[in-house]
């Protein structure tokens, strides 16, 4: 299931099945993965609710999301915010019907191998933040300082799944602003072969 470990860092591994979670998400629905079975999936694993660099990502998947479900694809989202605070911000009530699912506690964050790194995430405040917190602003994006519990060290990261949830491709962010290019998910809804 794993191509190793940084420190206690569980990383997954490709062509194995996806860890299967049961959750709630906070529209108050039961998110099986098990359920998405004959669906392609992309599982996204976002920072803290006024996170820019996260929130733009999420702005433009959303924009994507019935070209995607034509295609067969499903995107289920994760947050490390608590759920009142996701509920209190409006931009995030309006990502439904993706699921939006809370994880303060990080247990699934863990569970898909999510980085800590304050290096990372330093380097890309340093580099980017104020052109993404400007084009965040001009989106009329949420941007604020974190709540309790949440960690500026988070790194995102993002999978694809196959209608079996065998992970194909994965891409843990090398940075706040890097994440999996639009053309390798066209290039993965688009291929209906799937691999044994």
């Amino acid at each position: 299931m794993t191509s190793g470990s940084t420190s206690n860092r569980i990383i997954l591994d490709l062509n194995v099945t996806a860890p299967v979670f049961e959750l709630i998400d906070i529209f108050g629905r039961a998110i099986n993965l098990q359920s998405y079975k004959g669906r392609k999936v992309f599982i996204g694993f976002f920072r803290h609710a006024g996170c820019p660099f996260c929130n733009l990502r999420v702005h433009f998947l959303q924009k994507m999301y019935e070209e995607f479900k034509a295609k067969n694809l499903e995107m289920i989202f994760f947050f490390e915010s608590k759920e009142k605070v996701l509920l209190s911000s409006l931009f995030h009530k309006e990502i439904s019907p993706i699921p939006l699912i809370s994880d303060p506690e990080k247990i699934w964050y863990q569970t898909y191998g999510i980085e800590n790194s304050a290096l990372k995430s330093t380097m890309s405040h340093l580099t980017s933040f104020i052109q993404t917190a400007i084009k965040a602003k001009t989106k009329g994006l949420p941007m604020h300082l974190m709540a309790d519990g949440e960690s500026i060290n988070t790194i995102p990261a993002e999978f694809l799944l196959d209608e079996n949830l065998i992970i194909r491709k994965i891409h843990y962010a090398k940075g706040l602003n890097d994440r999996m290019s639009i053309e390798h998910i066209f290039d993965f809804v688009e291929n209906e072969k799937v691999l044994s």
